[in-house]
């Protein structure tokens, strides 16, 4: 095996960015246990709000046994403590959590970043950060919007920055959501040097009676992210963009040769003949990834994104965007073999770009013990069903077009969506309470994936546009759905909708060349009630493509939520 990193940037020579994946075996790490932290207590017997101090550390950190030690950004409660990626949040339903994220990072970032796409740029130094639970359903303020960053100690802060503290109500579906950094122009750069965790809400009167496998042990956390690393064990990252008269370090996607989970590259685990339930969430910049096992085994679906199906689905892959989380449950009592691989074969960029190599085709792998046991866990016929939502009661349709622009050589510029920067004004102003019609049009040659802040929604159909050239023509021009009778070109092959998809969402890939219409839904999906909190309140909420190279680059809007 070897692993190639190629170009030249910043003077550096190739050879010394050069490292040989035969030094670096696969599957001679175990997979981490991630760190878990209660996001409540226990007082006389009940539980009660927890008030947490995680920081953002600059330490060393092991992606490989034969890797040299990598310069990371790490959540925890300690430098000592913190981890790639971060400690898992646990949090109770109807127990508030509050968390002081706290940035102690230096005064320079260790990957380079474009000051030409609009960053976060403090007067004085010092990495700008803010923290955004993806999935969460809680108060503007504490969303994590891009210009509410702060610097290490609070010295400067964005523009919509408010208070120190965020609050997690946590009084939506039970479910699974991950928290990232979200700073304007820098959340490529801060994720890939590692701030991102996983945080799990939970409901027992509602999960208990499923028996699904639970525990430490057969209930984990997968997180899955792609990295490339220099001779050193720095992370690598191209300097240069592709429009460096424009953009001098910003390109479009981001894509490492190595295969981390739970932060560490290629992993094995050694397994019981049973049951395990894994919650994976791409954390990727960009990768897609189509997950199978080597040896046929199911994936049987229970949850996507943040809240569960009504019923099990049973498949032999999954496709999973950046950002996207699956939750699946694998019998490996099943398995035929004593080993699995969990392996990707989705194309980067997705769909239509290079085929997976050796390296970045292997993610993991399972080492299955011969004995049989007892299970007691189950997978059962009916999971968790939620009021029904219908385009019926939705209040009204929105188009929302996504453009792509490219420089005289060809190469993209920058993203929009509705042919609008992230600051131009707000367009989009749903009604707490209502239910609307979103019809994504994808104009681009990529695949999307969009990310609704607060709102879930369903996706309902998805039809490939005729006559393409002529309809981005008109868009381009016009930029109006309407005017340029989306309907007659609306109305190509219809893809069926993933049935593991067809649950609530809070992400989803946008087909290029193609209409998705979604139902999005701007209260609690479990019980149809209005929220719980302020919602109307500044700085509001964003809506993105989730490949953060795009994010960064201008593909986000806000929104504003009214009564």
């Amino acid at each position: 095996m070897a692993w190639l990193v190629t170009g030249d940037e910043g003077g550096i020579k190739q050879e010394e960015r050069l490292f040989n994946l035969g030094k670096l075996e696969m599957f001679v790490d175990k997979l981490p246990h991630i760190p878990t932290l209660h996001g409540y207590h226990f007082v006389n017997g009940f539980l009660k709000p927890k008030s947490l101090h995680i920081g953002m550390f600059f330490k060393k950190w092991k992606f490989h046994r034969d890797l040299p030690a990598t310069p990371v950004f790490a959540y925890g409660t300690s430098k000592r403590s913190a981890t790639v990626p971060g400690p898992t949040i646990e949090a109770v339903y109807g127990v508030d959590t509050y968390v002081t994220w706290r940035n102690h990072l230096p005064l320079h970032h260790i990957l380079p970043w474009d000051p030409t796409i609009s960053p976060a740029i403090p007067k004085h130094g010092g990495i700008p950060t803010v923290v955004h639970l993806h999935g969460g359903i809680h108060e503007p303020t504490s969303d994590g919007n891009a210009d509410s960053w702060f610097t290490a100690g609070f010295k400067e802060t964005g523009s919509k920055w408010t208070k120190k503290t965020t609050h997690y109500v946590n009084k939506q579906q039970p479910g699974n959501m991950w928290y990232h950094d979200h700073a304007a122009g820098l959340t490529r750069v801060n994720l890939l040097a590692g701030l991102l965790g996983s945080y799990i809400l939970r409901h027992s009167s509602v999960e208990s009676p499923l028996r699904l496998p639970t525990g430490r042990e057969f209930d984990r956390p997968l997180v899955i992210f792609d990295r490339s690393f220099r001779k050193d064990g720095t992370i690598y990252m191209n300097a240069t963009g592709n429009n460096p008269t424009i953009h001098p370090q910003w390109q479009p996607e981001y894509f490492g040769d190595a295969i981390i989970v739970n932060g560490k590259a290629w992993p094995r685990l050694t397994i019981r003949r049973r049951k395990y339930r894994f919650r994976i969430t791409n954390a990727s910049n960009a990768r897609f990834f189509r997950f199978f096992f080597s040896n046929g085994l199911d994936f049987v679906v229970v949850g996507s994104d943040s809240a569960y199906l009504a019923k099990p689905v049973s498949t032999k892959s999954v496709l999973l965007a950046p950002s996207e989380i699956v939750d699946v449950v694998v019998d490996f009592s099943k398995s035929t073999s004593k080993t699995a691989i969990l392996a990707n074969n989705a194309p980067y960029p997705y769909p239509s770009g290079d085929p997976v190599t050796e390296e970045n085709s292997k993610v993991m792998k399972f080492i299955i013990k011969n004995k049989s046991e007892v299970d007691t866990s189950i997978i059962p016929n009916k999971l968790i069903e939620y009021p029904p939502a219908h385009v019926s009661t939705s209040t009204r349709t929105r188009y929302i077009a996504m453009f792509e622009y490219v420089s005289s050589i060809d190469e993209p510029t920058h993203l929009y969506i509705n042919g609008l920067p992230y600051n131009a004004p707000v367009t989009e102003i749903p009604k707490i309470g209502t239910s609307e019609v979103w019809e994504v049009i994808n104009l681009t040659e990529d695949n999307h994936p969009l990310h609704i802040h607060l709102g879930l929604f369903k996706v309902l159909e998805q039809t490939a546009l005729v006559k393409s050239e002529e309809f981005i023509e008109c868009m381009t021009k016009r930029n109006d759905a309407v005017k340029c009778e989306i309907s007659k070109y609306a109305r190509g092959n219809k893809t069926a909708v993933t049935v593991h998809e067809r649950g609530w969402k809070n992400v989803f890939k946008m087909m290029p060349g193609h209409v998705t219409k979604i139902l999005v839904r701007f209260s609690y999906i479990h019980s149809n009630e209005s929220y719980s909190f302020d919602a109307t309140q500044e700085p509001g909420y964003v809506y993105h493509c989730h490949i953060l190279d795009h994010e960064d680059n201008m593909m986000m809007r806000p929104f504003a939520i009214v009564l």
